[in-house]
């Protein structure tokens, strides 16, 4: 499972040429490679992996809530390489 994430520090990052995924909490750096490559067509040159946990708390009318674990990957490919997903198209 590899998402794609849009937020606006993740667009800046990817006119550098830095991506970022939302991944599998069980997958590893080598798979996350070779699936990547293999999606967009790119070669990956180093990848940053981190892990946020969960959280469970009440919000403001008292429910209980419950977020899950994420883990997230940090993509660098070669500068010649653009992934298409993360191009802005102008109006």
């Amino acid at each position: 499972m590899i998402k794609p994430v849009f937020t606006e520090k993740s667009i800046k990052e990817a006119k550098q040429g830095r991506y970022t995924f939302l991944v599998n909490l069980n997958a590893d750096k080598m798979g996350l490679k070779s699936e990547i490559a293999k999606a967009f067509g790119v070669h990956v040159t180093s990848i940053m992996t981190m892990k946020k946990g969960g959280e469970s708390g009440k919000n403001a009318r008292g429910k209980n809530f419950t977020r899950l674990s994420v883990k997230k990957a940090v993509v660098t490919i070669n500068d010649s390489e653009k992934i298409d997903a993360y191009e802005e198209t102008k109006k």
